[in-house]
């Protein structure tokens, strides 16, 4: 016998539980639920996070900051674990009041600045060091297309394809097949754009390849929601040429394992305070 068809109520209550994995950070609510401090380190930034594909957009770019030679790119890197909640401390409300990672905290004025979004971070550091983002007025703007774009694509990739593919508590038709459609398409918009150029914003290395490549360039990879086969990855040629090209950058290799808790034991820093802690 079928289920009764879902009605939703006049008036949304919070009675049922989500499930899912995930499903205890979850709620209607901002605010701590909690007193902590945050630590602070040595460093003039200050790093709150997780080893995500949206934290380790930041501790890419703080790699390759260093591996430029901007030594104020320094870093403490501290790890938020997100299913203990520790992103609803009320420290690190204060800093990201959306409470989620990554969150960033600038020591190095006075008063500190706290930026808090990945792709804030993103621009806020490369406009710091002045660089990973072209300086001519077209370079600049069509890296800041595509990191935008991602801002507001990834969502439906993670919290829709993602969520329903890989973490609800049971499979359904519709969600599964809407949300695949858009991130076949998504795939599809980056393997045209890479056909044409070698990255993201033309010839160069930016700030939008960082942003994309956790997401997209992994997923294609088969290191996000073990999806390839059922997307046909192998499909999208350019992003898998440009995956791969990224994915060999030392920098990126080592931001990838700051703050990170899980998979093989030598590919996990879950705390990061000094260049020797990625040795």
């Amino acid at each position: 016998m079928s289920k009764a068809p879902y009605v939703p109520p006049q008036v949304w209550k919070n009675e049922a539980p989500s499930g899912g994995q995930f499903a205890s950070i979850n709620r209607p609510i901002a605010g701590p639920t909690h007193d902590k401090t945050l630590p602070v380190g040595k460093h003039p930034l200050q790093l709150y996070s997780l080893a995500t594909p949206n934290g380790v957009k930041v501790t890419i770019l703080l790699e390759e900051l260093l591996a430029l030679g901007h030594s104020a790119a320094e870093y403490d890197a501290w790890l938020i674990r997100i299913g203990e909640g520790d992103q609803f401390s009320s420290g690190f409300v204060e800093i990201n009041p959306n409470s989620k990672i990554p969150a960033l905290l600038d020591r190095s004025v006075e008063p500190p600045i706290r930026v808090f979004e990945s792709g804030s971070i993103l621009l806020y550091l490369a406009e710091k060091f002045g660089a990973f983002l072209p300086k001519d007025p077209a370079g600049r703007t069509e890296t800041l297309n595509w990191l935008f774009w991602q801002m507001g694509a990834a969502p439906y990739l993670g919290g829709g394809f993602g969520h329903f593919y890989a973490y609800a508590p049971e499979k359904m038709e519709y969600p599964i097949n809407r949300f695949t459609m858009e991130a076949k398409r998504q795939l599809d918009v980056l393997d045209r754009r890479l056909a044409e150029s070698a990255y993201l914003a033309g010839d160069s290395y930016t700030i939008a390849d960082i942003a994309v490549w956790p997401w997209y360039g992994q997923l294609v990879r088969n290191n996000v929601y073990s999806a390839a086969e059922f997307l046909a990855a192998h499909e999208y040629t350019h992003v898998q040429r440009w995956a791969e090209d990224i994915a060999k950058r030392p920098a990126v290799i080592r931001g990838q394992r700051v703050n990170r808790t899980w998979g093989d034991e030598a590919t996990q820093v879950p705390e990061r305070h000094d260049a020797s802690d990625l040795n």
